[in-house]
């Protein structure tokens, strides 16, 4: 229920902010306005996206822990959602996310927020690897009604 509302409270922000700019700048320029926003979203969200694969990749190649680049795509992911939903608060959430430092501060908390989550305990389940009998190979024995 909580998502549905915040859904709600950000399409009516969504809404209120339109027609705001739009009263303040006329409506043509608005529009105009939204879909330029969009299109530097799009094109920022390319180009980060891209480095965030590029980085996730080294990272795995490397040995060293990817934690930081998979949330960076995580972010990349819900940015590009935000580009996707019509509006300036949204496109504004998504920019703040493709921007390297900002990104960084959230990707910080996510994975504070993991750590704190994550489970203390360990449970070790003793168990033994059993492995079945290889089947007897089959022999297929026929004859040509051709040849004697």
């Amino acid at each position: 229920m909580p998502v549905f509302v915040l859904l709600l409270v950000m399409m009516l922000a969504e809404i209120a902010v339109i027609v705001a700019v739009g009263q303040a700048i006329g409506a043509l320029v608005t529009v105009g306005l939204l879909v330029a926003v969009s299109v530097v979203g799009v094109a920022m969200l390319r180009r980060q996206g891209t480095r965030t694969l590029a980085a996730f990749g080294d990272a795995v190649r490397n040995r060293r822990d990817p934690q930081p680049q998979m949330v960076d795509g995580m972010l990349v992911g819900v940015a590009a959602g935000l580009v996707l939903f019509p509006g300036f608060v949204s496109d504004v959430l998504a920019l703040l996310l493709l921007f390297p430092p900002t990104r960084a501060v959230v990707r910080r908390r996510v994975l504070r927020r993991a750590e704190q989550r994550r489970p203390t305990q360990v449970f070790v389940v003793d168990s033994e690897v059993v492995h079945p009998e290889p089947p007897e190979p089959i022999v297929i024995d026929s004859t040509r009604e051709d040849r004697p």
